[in-house]
């Protein structure tokens, strides 16, 4: 993708209780790892872990550290009692950027009007962007339509770009 930095990292975090254990394969974290290399980001993961804030919290504390540009996340945005991908994402930001999410879940609606019960949030920690996606592939396929023209400026900016 033009103007994506050449070194430009991303991880992939999957949310699912049932991919964690080995029920069925995890398409979605995939689906999303091909998108963001097909943008030109070097990816690391998908990681997928169960639906567990504590855990959740841990691998995006990590990703964060490891100085990604970009966390993406998919699945456990529901709202399902087990959905929890939010509350461990609000745990890490330090600022919310509300309008990614709200162009994700806008972007889908016209296709898949249960699109807008996802609870996914977006925003910044230290230099990274971490937002959170549906676990489904055509979610991801929305989010990164929504992304895509939005990240190379987001990575720009927390790289310390003007303007």
């Amino acid at each position: 993708m033009s103007g994506l930095p050449a070194d430009a990292r991303a991880v992939v975090v999957t949310a699912s209780n049932r991919a964690s254990a080995g029920v069925y394969e995890d398409r979605s974290g995939q689906a999303l790892a091909e998108g963001l290399r097909a943008m030109g980001f070097t990816v690391e993961g998908p990681h997928v872990r169960p639906d567990d804030a504590a855990e959740l919290e841990m691998v995006l504390l990590a990703a964060i550290g490891s100085g990604a540009d970009v966390v993406l996340t998919t699945g456990g945005t529901g709202l399902s009692p087990t959905d929890v991908t939010p509350e461990a994402t609000r745990r890490v930001l330090e600022r919310e950027a509300p309008g990614i999410a709200e162009a994700v879940r806008r972007y889908g609606e016209s296709k898949v009007p249960t699109s807008v019960l996802s609870r996914g949030i977006a925003g910044t920690a230290g230099r990274t962007l971490v937002v959170n996606l549906p676990g489904s592939t055509g979610g991801v396929q929305d989010g990164l339509a929504v992304l895509g023209p939005l990240l190379p400026h987001v990575v720009s900016q927390l790289r310390g770009g003007d303007h």
